[in-house]
This record gives structure tokens, C-alpha cells and sequence, in this order.
């Protein structure tokens, strides 16, 4: 089996032989060469084409971001951004991947640092994810049908395009577990959405769509490094008709307003004996993701029982998926994105197999059918 060729670029030469290290460490892996700088990343990959490069965003001559634009632009290989993750650097992280970088590892120590070592295995599993991704390919043909969108007003955006053809539909499955009963069903329904590899660019083709008087409340969880979760709920304020806020315990639960799950906690709802509805950030139960789209999605489908719209979509692994079916058999309604647009079909894959999904759709359709589903769940 030919190795996963990596090129690897960072303006310090101890953090280019220290990342060399860890990527050779694993025999799948190689390093195919080694880059300074933006414009010494661009010219190197595009002559050795390797199927992964690790980025750095502080860098001199040009800094990531710009080399990252025409990466992406060109689909030479899928990104994966190493940089040192201050809350500070935050919306500049935020922005790469909104651009189309892969995924994220962190420096722990700040911009040079000798101790990787503590985030080596996660470094070698998001390069092989995205070797096998191939999401050069997909970044570039959603960057062609203008879904890198560059926005200030949310009307100045291009409408999503119009149905193509009808959505997949699928029978869920049984399952053991009794999706809970709310005694009291609260007068306006839920949008419960997972998101993970791929997530902060695929979401500008949903949140931006959605009205803003929306009849529903939206809770959603974007597995994403701690510290970066409120800046990321800023970004996607300023960008959607929504009010986006990052969830904290106490807030009260609104319809037109969209809760981002805050990244060390889990994302929950409670209700009030008077009824009032409100977060709940918990570390509890113990869990791989947290925030979790299982648990979120559970504790939302335990407060809004049928009137739950469940959506699932880019990200490794299977958080969700269970929920999904769960929601589906309590009469609520689920969408999950389409191997077409998905940059990872790792979580809506799991969704649609485990008979979750009752709709299959690409993300530039799903503000289409959440809105279906809204009034769907509210008739029934």
C-alpha cells in the first residue's frame, strides 16, 4: 500500500523537523518535503502534489491564510492547519476553516514548541482522514459554485440552488429504547443539528438561508477546539438573519435564535415546572465529543418530543447518528447531507445507514427542507 505523501510547512525549522518526526513515526505516513513560508508551499506543492499539507498560519512573506486560498483554489491536497490556538488567534482559525481547511491541530505551547508530542496521535489521525477525504476535489467544485461566500448582508447572498431531484427516503430501523414523551409539548418546535470535519464552511450553505423570524429554535454543536466556540457563534451572528449565540446555562430558549454549543460542555435544554424553557451546559455524561450531537440532540428530543427537526451533517465518526433514529421514531423529522456535498461522509453516512435519515440531501438544499420540516412537525 503507497504511503500518505505529506507536505509539511511552518516558518520554525525545529517545528518542521519536530512535525517530520511525528508524521514518520507512523509507517503509512511520509514526509514529502518541507516548506518556510505561503509562497514556498504553493510552489512546492504544486510540484511535488503531495495528498495532505500541514499549514501554519503566523508565517512570514505570506501567512497561511493567503497561501491556504490558493490551496484550496487550485485542489492540490487536502489542509490541515497546525497553529497555535489562542483565543486570540481564534477568528483567524475560524476563517481558514471557513476557507476550506480540512480540520485543526493545536500547538500546545504557543507558536514554537517542543512538546507536540501530546497531540501527535491526534495530528497523524486528521492527516490520514484527510488523505481519505478527498477534499481538495469537493472544495473545488463547491468553490466554482460559489459557496466560498464573502458576505457582509445575508441578502446580498446567492439564493441555494432549487431541487434537483427528490429526496431520498428510508425506513429507521428498530430500536429497544423508547424515544422519551414530553408530558407538554412547547408551543414551537426545535432544529437540532450535528457538525463536525468540514463544519464551519458547510454551514454558511444552511444558517444564512434560514429566516429571521424562524418558528423554531436552533441548537447547534460544531465539535471544534476548546476556546474557539464563542468566536466561531460570533462569526456565524454576523453572517446569518438569526440571532447566534454561544450557549451558556440560564439563556432563555427562543424561536429565531440559533445556540452554539460551547465546546468542553454538553449542549442541553431544561424546562422550567412553569414551563420556560432554557440552556444547560453540563460535562456530564462522560463522552469522546463535547459538546456531543448525541446528547444534545437527545436532551432536545426529551424537551421537544415529535416537534424535533433533526440534521446531521460533515464529520468523522457516528456522533448522532443514534439520535437521529431516535428522532425519527418519535415522529420528529431528520435530514442528513448527501455524500455529494458532505467534505467528510462519516457522521451523515452513519445517520442514513442506521435508517435516521427520512431525508438525503446536499448542503445547499437543507435550509430547504429544515423549513419543511418545521412546518411538517408542527402539523403533526
Amino acid at each position: 500500500m503507497a504511503k500518505i505523501r505529506v507536505l509539511v510547512c511552518d516558518d520554525s525549522a525545529l517545528m518542521r523537523r519536530t512535525i517530520k518526526s511525528i508524521i514518520e513515526s507512523d509507517p503509512r505516513l511520509e514526509v514529502a518535503g518541507t516548506a518556510r513560508d505561503g509562497k514556498d508551499v504553493i510552489e512546492k506543492a504544486r510540484e511535488l502534489r503531495p495528498d495532505v499539507i500541514t499549514l501554519d498560519i503566523n508565517m512570514p512573506r505570506m501567512d497561511g491564510l493567503t497561501a491556504l486560498k490558493t490551496l484550496v483554489e487550485e485542489a492540490i491536497a487536502p489542509v490541515v492547519m497546525v497553529s497555535s490556538l489562542t483565543q486570540e488567534g481564534a477568528p483567524i482559525t475560524i476563517e481558514a476553516l471557513e476557507i476550506g481547511a480540512f480540520d485543526v491541530v493545536a500547538k500546545p505551547g504557543g507558536t514554537v514548541t517542543i512538546d507536540m508530542s501530546s497531540v501527535a496521535r491526534e495530528l497523524i489521525s486528521k492527516i490520514k482522514a484527510a488523505a481519505r477525504s478527498g477534499t481538495a476535489r469537493r472544495l473545488a467544485r463547491r468553490t466554482k459554485r460559489g459557496a466560498v461566500l464573502k458576505r457582509k448582508e445575508p441578502e446580498a447572498l446567492p439564493r441555494p440552488r432549487p431541487i434537483t431531484e427528490r429526496p431520498r427516503e428510508r425506513l429507521a430501523r428498530p430500536s429497544t429504547i423508547a424515544p422519551p414523551k414530553p408530558s407538554k409539548l412547547p408551543p414551537f418546535p426545535a432544529v437540532a443539528i450535528g457538525i463536525s470535519t468540514g463544519g464551519p464552511k458547510t454551514i454558511l450553505d444552511v444558517l444564512p438561508y434560514l429566516p429571521e423570524d424562524l418558528p423554531a429554535a436552533v441548537f447547534l454543536v460544531q465539535h471544534m477546539p476548546p476556546g474557539f466556540t464563542a468566536s466561531y457563534a460570533d462569526r456565524l451572528n454576523k453572517n446569518s438573519p438569526l440571532t447566534v449565540l454561544h450557549a451558556e446555562t440560564g439563556q432563555k430558549v427562543e424561536p429565531g435564535t440559533c445556540y452554539v454549543g460551547h465546546s468542553g460542555y454538553h449542549l442541553t435544554v431544561f424546562q422550567k415546572i412553569k414551563g420556560d424553557l432554557i440552556v444547560r451546559n453540563t460535562k456530564r455524561p462522560q463522552h469522546l465529543f463535547m459538546p456531543s450531537a448525541d446528547v444534545m440532540m437527545d436532551s432536545v428530543l426529551s424537551v421537544f418530543g415529535s416537534r424535533t427537526v433533526g440534521v446531521l451533517m460533515t464529520g468523522m465518526g457516528d456522533d448522532g447518528a443514534d439520535a437521529m433514529v431516535k428522532i425519527r421514531q418519535a415522529g420528529g423529522y431528520t435530514i442528513a447531507e448527501s455524500e455529494e456535498s458532505a467534505i467528510v461522509f462519516g457522521m451523515p453516512r452513519e445517520a442514513i445507514e442506521r435508517g435516521g435519515a427520512e431525508v438525503v440531501a446536499p448542503s445547499w438544499e437543507i435550509a430547504k427542507y429544515i423549513l419543511k420540516g418545521i412546518k411538517k412537525v408542527m402539523e403533526g
